[in-house]
């Protein structure tokens, strides 16, 4: 199943299941176990897609490729690092990074973003695989020079706009293997795949867990691979992901 949040001609938010050019309506959000879906069909491109969710948070992790990591001069952790993106920098495709004044260095990052379909705390992996709605495209977008400089990367992270999430979240999908890319101006910048994660997905999903209670619609970014770098104001951004799609975005 391919879901999506989006926006119709009379600005309503609704939700349904993409198949082929159209959005088949559902009666509720596809967070809801109770939706159904309906007789009504929309063009998909006549409504404007939204972030898939609104989540409660954006849990994220750092330092999940080993290349990654080297890049960023950083030594292998122990445990998973992870570390939050105020909700409020959720973003849908399309829709414009804005370049904070205070920062002069805005990086992309590429990112497989996992949708939690039901409530878990303190899972096992097993547990953590059943909780998982499905995934999506996300850019974890960071002012490099300002997450130095605090030492810590909620600043850094967290700028209104600093989280594109999308298009559309793909359900039965094996994340341990996809190809991931992130495209500059229609530039590759980062070439990578899934099967280079240093923790799996069940993994993080429960580890998270055990710390926090991740609900219906939380987002965890599973960390970028290796090629990192700035944007620039007017640059167009892609992540690109295997079985799922393109995320477009521009940094204004």
């Amino acid at each position: 199943m391919k879901y999506v949040r989006f926006k119709n001609t009379e600005n309503e938010i609704r939700y349904g299941v993409v198949e082929g050019e159209q959005i088949r309506l559902l009666n509720g959000t596809f967070l809801d176990s109770n939706s159904k879906l309906t007789d009504i069909w929309l063009p998909l491109d006549g409504v404007t897609l939204l972030a898939p969710t609104e989540p409660s948070k954006v849990v994220c992790v750092g330092l999940n490729y080993a290349l990654h990591i080297k890049e960023m001069n950083h030594s292998l952790p122990e445990d998973p690092v992870i570390f939050l993106k105020a909700p409020t920098c959720v973003i849908g495709p399309e829709e414009d990074i804005i370049y904070p004044k205070i920062s002069q260095q805005v990086d992309y990052e590429a990112e497989l973003a996992v949708i939690i379909g039901s409530t878990i705390k303190g899972g096992t992996e097993a547990e953590a695989a059943k909780a998982i709605l499905g995934y999506s495209c996300a850019n974890d977008v960071t002012a490099r020079d300002l997450q130095k400089k605090d030492g810590q990367w909620t600043r850094g992270k967290s700028f209104d706009t600093f989280c594109p999430i999308g298009p559309w979240v793909v359900t039965d999908i094996d994340p341990s293997q996809l190809d991931i890319q992130l495209l500059l101006n229609g530039a590759v910048k980062q070439s990578s795949n899934t099967q280079y994660f240093i923790n799996s997905v069940p993994k993080l999903v429960s580890f998270i867990s055990q710390v926090m209670t991740l609900l219906p619609g939380d987002v965890v970014l599973t960390g970028t691979p290796e090629g990192v770098g700035p944007m620039q104001p007017g640059d167009g951004v892609i992540v690109k992901i295997q079985a799922i799609g393109e995320l477009h975005n521009t940094l204004k």
